[in-house]
């Protein structure tokens, strides 16, 4: 399916849907070509391209579910949490020993909250994780990040004042209201080449089950809309070719638009560079800090 930067779908003009046949298109993920004047304030309009504009038709995803689990944090909290429950450290000065007669000191632990039961403890609701999100908390506080030797730089970042103005398609904007959607934080990123750029949003929602509903809505009218930055690079998100998913962790919805800076259609080893440039992003950056609420029930420091 092919779809204009209102969320609407073309007609008229030509478009087609075209798939990247590995992997799969799955619901909720595709290609879509988004108007020329939905493109994100603040981009220059005499340097956009001006025949090409973008559509769905991939997913920078290949797993089935849209859920996320947090396994692999659940078990490191849990180790971390273990190591600060068994105890305080008693120092003392070597040249100054205590005198026999001196009381010594009493071992006591401070009792740590317990984590609601099921995959996404005190993130699985707003109930149990009241605090709202920040853009320094869910994007870092530094700008430039490396994973596995790979570098990426986050130029833009917005907070939107209403869910929608960050939002896509009737549909998605019917989810998020619905969930009651109080948050919608976005980010943009680009690859140290240049090539691969891409936007990140997170809704914050009431319950896990809003978030999955938020998700269901996502396809090829409806995802993430792509915040252009100022800079010579990021400037051109939106246009051209993009790929588009929304993931889930407890009761935030996570969507993503990643392209390559021309608007091409990726090569298979583009769609790859691709899924790199997501997973190394979204685990660096928003998976790590909703992790950390999960097992904490507080915005990470």
């Amino acid at each position: 399916m092919v779809s204009n930067g209102n969320g609407e779908r073309e007609s008229g003009t030509g478009g087609a849907p075209y798939g990247m046949g590995n992997p799969p298109e799955e619901p909720g993920s595709a290609f879509r070509r988004p108007r020329r004047k939905d493109r994100a304030e603040g981009e220059p309009q005499d340097q956009a391209p001006q025949a090409q504009q973008s559509k769905v038709g991939w997913s920078p995803y290949d797993e089935g579910s849209r859920s996320r689990a947090p396994l692999w944090f659940a078990i490191s909290g849990v180790a971390v949490l273990g190591l600060l429950g068994g105890g305080l450290v008693l120092m003392w000065n070597a040249d100054d020993p205590v005198p026999a007669t001196t009381a010594r000191p009493r071992m006591t632990t401070v009792p740590l909250p317990s984590a609601p039961p099921g995959k996404y403890g005190f993130a699985a609701s707003r109930s149990t994780d009241p605090d709202p999100i920040s853009v320094k908390e869910i994007f870092g506080s530094k700008k430039k990040i490396t994973v596995s030797k790979r570098s990426y730089e986050r130029t833009i970042t917005k907070k939107d004042k209403k869910c929608d103005d960050g939002a896509l398609g009737d549909d998605l904007k019917k989810a998020l209201k619905s969930g009651k959607c109080t948050q919608l934080l976005r980010a943009s990123f680009r690859d140290k080449s240049g090539k691969v750029i891409g936007t990140i949003g997170v809704a914050n929602l009431t319950t896990s089950k809003a978030a999955s509903k938020v998700a269901k809505a996502g396809n090829t009218k409806n995802y993430v809309k792509p915040l252009a930055g100022k800079d010579s690079v990021t400037k051109f998100l939106g246009s051209g070719s993009g790929g588009t998913r929304i993931l889930t962790h407890g009761h935030y919805a996570i969507m993503v638009w990643f392209q390559n800076k021309d608007g091409t259609k990726p090569d298979k080893k583009g769609t790859k560079q691709l899924f790199a440039a997501i997973n190394d992003i979204t685990k660096a950056t928003v998976f790590e800090a909703l992790d950390n609420r999960s097992v904490t029930g507080s915005p990470r420091i």
